[in-house]
């Protein structure tokens, strides 16, 4: 299957000529694990939902059938949605485990990839990954979901850490196609392709980063949603505007193409003159192009209009290039209902 693809729900019935599937443990039965599970569940996927923390067994029995009703409500919106049926609900949920602290030893030896999906602390984390690394099988995947800690903080909890490596989901998980992933020092090129391999399957969409605070979105996201609520403190629009704008402008242009993508559209001088302008209007160097922005400039690297940016378009059909891309911008823009409408024939 291809990254991207949408994944084909595995049969119901277990039939002959279903395919033998990794068993992944999801450790942490929050919001993070429960997304896990739904996906590998709904891609076919035996998955151990575990919660790892000692508790009575009725409240270790409340919280896992909690979890299943939260998963079994998920599945059931996208049977309204029509993406798969009743019968298929009914078998995702089928291959999901409830384990409570008293067996998830044993769920997670059974395990061929463990996510670990606990509270973003690292005295929580650390305990947590031990632990896994002591029950799982020496050859077992093992990453954390975690969106702050590096993976090189965490590594050296796990035993094996050669197999270990930070894989980044964005809520809700069963939804966003994205996983953030991102090696360690010591992570072997085998785990690392196995993840991949193991998540585009499951019909995600992985893209690699470098073990930096924030990621890729978190990090972008945190810059735009800090300037949003700025820009309210400041009188600049209501948050009713600015959400609408973000929604109809924003959301729409960069849901086709990438930010450095859009860079290189539209020329790199226009964000040169615009980050020098921004800067000196509003008084505050947060707007400073970095200087691999002025290098472009200088050297003339400005984006499809000379060739070369951030890009390479050297051999590119250009306008092949905007007419298709600007063909997925009419087709979003249809399925939003926002595509203007032309004025009746004969009207004047």
């Amino acid at each position: 299957m291809s990254a991207g693809a949408r994944p084909e729900p595995a049969r119901p019935d277990g039939a002959a000529g279903a395919v033998a599937r990794p068993v992944i443990a999801a450790v942490g039965a929050g919001r993070m694990g429960r997304g896990i599970a739904h996906v590998f569940a709904f891609t076919g996927h035996r998955v151990a939902l575990v919660d790892l923390k000692p508790r009575p067994a009725a409240a270790a029995a409340r919280l896992l059938e909690d979890a299943r009703a939260e998963i079994a409500a998920n599945l059931g919106l996208l049977a309204a949605l029509d993406v798969l049926t009743a019968a298929q609900v009914e078998a995702a949920l089928g291959r999901i485990a409830l384990v409570d602290e008293r067996g998830a030893d044993a769920a997670l030896a059974g395990a061929d990839a463990i996510f670990e999906g606990v509270v973003e602390r690292l005295e929580d984390k650390r305990p947590v990954l031990e632990r896994i690394g002591r029950a799982a099988r020496p050859d077992a995947l093992v990453a954390s979901t975690t969106s702050t800690l590096a993976v090189d903080v965490l590594q050296g909890a796990v035993a094996h850490p050669e197999r270990f490596l930070n894989a980044h989901w964005l809520n809700p998980a069963y939804l966003i196609p994205l996983v953030e992933v991102s090696a360690g020092r010591a992570t072997s090129p085998a785990a690392l392709a196995a993840m991949l391999e193991l998540l585009r399957a499951a019909g995600k969409v992985p893209v690699q980063c470098a073990a930096r605070p924030g990621f890729i979105v978190p990090r972008i996201q945190a810059v735009a949603m800090n300037e949003a609520v700025r820009m309210v403190e400041e009188g600049v629009a209501t948050a009713e505007e600015i959400d609408r704008a973000i929604r109809v402008g924003f959301g729409v242009r960069y849901a086709i193409m990438g930010l450095i993508e859009f860079v290189d559209w539209g020329g790199g001088d226009i964000l040169y003159y615009a980050s020098r302008h921004l800067s000196a209007a509003l008084g505050s160097d947060r707007y400073t192009a970095p200087e691999v922005v002025d290098r472009n400039m200088r050297e003339g690297r400005l984006g499809l209009r000379t060739g070369r940016g951030f890009y390479d378009f050297a051999g590119v059909d250009r306008e092949a290039y905007q007419r298709e891309t600007l063909a997925r911008f009419v087709a979003l823009l249809r399925h939003l209902d926002l595509l203007p409408r032309p004025a009746a024939d004969g009207q004047a």
